[in-house]
């Protein structure tokens, strides 16, 4: 790929130009701020940013244009050589500090993905949302924060969209300002761009942990008890149907990959998704993602083709990672017909919530069917419907785990196992409470029982051998 093309940079001419802006004058010498007194902040920055744009340019101009951009190393060593001897070659004293920020700041544009490269190497970020040029937020630990990075302006926002989404063969432009892409790392991105955005390119990136979290992590977090864990992993080995319910944001994939880990390794999981986020170390594992239309708006295979197809690529389970249209009739008919142990997630508030969305799931896929068959076939379908909550504290934690015992009349009949029940808030604004068993003994109890999967007595709340089962 030409470095030019990559970095999508201007060659310099009298006038250097940058993402459309004229950039004139210089840094100010030594001794001037003597003469004009001290340089305001902002004016430090302003020319920081004009030095850093001539150097970049120039850099650009003396680098081969055919550099090949494969051996990072060896580019970034190629690169550090010429930016040092062109700023050298600026009548300009920068300190030791300033001349590093800069390199790193121009290595990023051409080796990473500029202003965000740096977040993106933060492993307490999880999220990153960039809304316009100027506006940069984080998630950290559950809390959104203003960052103090940004760009330039709107054209070097889309320089770097371009670099996310050109090697997977996507675009974005006015005929199509919307897309959905990966990074290398498996990070999920999203990106909206002007005329739909007001203001200006909205970038959004769901981070994706180099080490996943574990069942142990999330027990430690308090996201769920060890009581919970065991129960679940039980739920998992009897080859119960699975549905993760939670609203945006509130942890799905996370307790999905962790649930998908209880999986035996012996076991045949094809996994589908819109952008591959799971995470499973499983040996045997087909992993298939859907692909969006292309430039004359053909080609497209979406997550209900995938489904359909995967039933004929001898599944033991299948992983859907989300459910949002036709396809979750298909993952309910695999689920009766003979995919036991299979999972996916859904967007719901509460189990209640989430039956409702199944029913409208499956009318999406536009047959006419009656509502009552598409609840039959929900009551018979999913054993268990897990909750997930993102709490007003940033905490994400699992609020409920319900069986769904079948129908009573045109109702399915929900009982939920565990629940959270919150105590307080401490001075710090942290939610208070526990994740508690109701002390209801599951229908499915018996499948345990059969795979010899005995669980203690206190993970449903009982205290007496009498009622092991």
């Amino acid at each position: 790929m030409s470095l030019l093309k990559r970095i999508g940079g201007t060659v310099p001419g009298d006038d250097a130009q940058a993402g459309g802006q004229r950039v004139s004058g210089s840094l100010p010498r030594r001794g001037d701020a003597g003469r004009h007194g001290p340089i305001p902040h902002e004016r430090e920055d302003d020319t920081f940013n004009e030095l850093k744009v001539r150097v970049q340019n120039k850099l650009i101009n003396e680098l081969d244009p055919k550099l090949d951009l494969s051996d990072a190393a060896k580019v970034r060593q190629q690169v550090e050589e010429v930016f040092n001897t062109i700023l050298d070659s600026e009548s300009v004293v920068v300190t030791r500090a300033e001349r590093s920020r800069m390199f790193e700041s121009i290595a990023a544009d051409i080796l990473g993905y500029g202003p965000l490269q740096q977040l993106l190497t933060d492993d307490d970020i999880s999220e990153i949302m960039v809304n316009g040029p100027k506006q940069i937020y984080v998630e950290k630990k559950g809390k959104l924060i203003k960052t103090d990075i940004t760009f330039n302006n709107d054209e070097h926002v889309l320089r770097i969209i371009d670099r996310i989404v050109a090697p997977l063969g996507r675009r974005i432009d006015e005929s199509s300002p919307m897309v959905d892409a990966r990074l290398p790392d498996g990070s999920r991105v999203n990106a909206i761009i002007r005329p739909l955005s007001l203001v200006g390119p909205v970038i959004t990136i769901r981070k994706f942990r180099r080490d996943p979290l574990t069942v142990e992590d999330l027990i430690r977090f308090g996201s769920l008890s060890s009581e919970m864990a065991e129960f679940l992993s039980a739920c998992v080995l009897a080859r119960l149907n699975v549905v993760v319910s939670g609203g945006t944001g509130s942890g799905k994939t996370t307790t999905l990959n962790v649930l998908s880990s209880f999986i035996p390794a012996d076991e045949r999981i094809i996994t589908v998704e819109n952008a591959a986020e799971l995470q499973l170390h499983q040996e045997h594992v087909v992993t298939l993602e859907s692909r969006p239309p292309n430039v004359e708006g053909r080609g497209e295979v979406s997550i209900r083709e995938l489904v359909i197809n995967c039933l004929r690529m001898r599944p033991e389970r299948i992983v859907v990672g989300e459910c949002r249209g036709g396809e979750t009739l298909d993952m309910l008919q695999a689920m009766n017909t003979g995919h036991d142990g299979s999972m996916t997630t859904v967007h719901a508030n509460s189990p209640r919530d989430s039956v409702a969305r199944i029913e409208t799931m499956c009318l999406m896929a536009g047959m006419d069917l009656p509502v009552r068959a598409i609840r039959e076939q929900v009551a018979a379908a999913v054993d268990v419907i897990v909750q997930q909550s993102r709490l007003k504290d940033g905490s994400r934690k699992l609020t409920s785990i319900t069986e769904v015992q079948g129908m009573e009349g045109d109702v399915v009949v929900l009982q939920e196992i565990f629940a959270f029940e919150q105590t307080g808030v401490d001075e710090k604004g942290k939610i208070l409470g526990s994740l508690r068993p109701t002390g209801v003994r599951p229908k499915f109890v018996d499948r345990f029982e059969a795979l010899n999967i005995y669980l203690p007595p206190n993970v449903f709340g009982y205290t007496s051998d009498r009622f092991r089962f």
